[in-house]
């Protein structure tokens, strides 16, 4: 089946309190594990392009893809992130989309920020089939904060805004919700390698080796700490985004995984 063959819904799907941009692409393998993409802080459903649909046909498995509360079509933030928002969002509102889904034991795909939720869930829940962890974080380092300071200055000076308008209702929201939280003071203490003894699944770890916000130590942090198997993939001439500089190579990677 040829991607533009799968079929594809777009749902709005009310997710504790907050009604959320859902795409669910079909595959005809029966049976098969549901992957569930969860975006980086500034992501959505059309960030991602064609990489999930992509991911389905190569691995035959159905996906769904969803826009964070305060990212995409989804409803826009209300009130400033926390520190903790992404243990919110691994802890509540993924569960609850989860369940209205009917999507049991996933594998779930993460990017950046989603790849730290999907870090936090599966440190918590054990029906999940398996981790696709690109580019993640664990811990907060000095180049992470360089970088974000950095794409503050491109979004005041820089054509960033209107790129990002063309993935989210309200780019500038969107962009300050995560920039604003992950250079506050309080935030260089997050830390989530409490999780990774608790997380019991297979795990495959991309990593780009230039990537701009974030190094091999991350990774190295996740395999000395999980609890269950890690395969890692470095990557050169790859930054933050491996799925956008080295697609075929993430593409064979996760098609093997699964």
């Amino acid at each position: 089946m040829r991607t533009a063959d799968l079929e594809k819904v777009i749902l709005a799907v009310n997710v504790c309190g907050h009604e959320l941009e859902v795409l669910r692409v079909r595959s005809g393998r029966e049976e098969a594990p549901e992957l569930v993409f969860l975006h980086e802080g500034l992501g959505s459903v059309s960030h991602w392009k064609d990489f999930p649909a992509r991911v389905a046909e190569a691995t035959g498995c159905p996906v769904t893809v969803y826009s964070r509360y305060g990212s995409g079509r989804s409803d826009l933030l209300s009130r400033p992130h926390g520190v903790r928002y992404m243990h919110e969002e691994a802890l509540q509102s993924l569960p609850d989309l989860l369940s209205q889904l009917e999507i049991e034991n996933p594998i779930l795909v993460g990017h950046s920020d989603g790849a730290s939720i999907a870090i936090i869930y599966a440190g918590v829940h054990d029906r999940v089939r398996g981790l696709v962890l690109l580019a993640p974080h664990v811990f907060v380092e000095d180049l992470s904060v360089a970088s974000i300071a950095e794409a503050r200055v491109k979004f005041e000076t820089t054509n960033l805004p209107e790129k990002l308008a063309r993935h989210h209702r309200d780019a500038a929201r969107t962009f300050w919700g995560w920039n604003d939280i992950w250079l506050d003071p309080e935030f260089r203490s997050w830390n989530i390698e409490e999780c990774l003894p608790r997380v019991k699944c297979p795990a495959l770890v991309i990593q780009g080796l230039e990537d701009q916000y974030g190094t091999m130590a991350q990774v190295e942090a996740i395999q000395r700490q999980s609890g269950g198997p890690v395969e890692v993939l470095a990557l050169e001439d790859c930054r933050h985004s491996p799925q956008r500089d080295q697609p075929e190579k993430v593409l064979e990677a996760i098609r093997n995984f699964v």
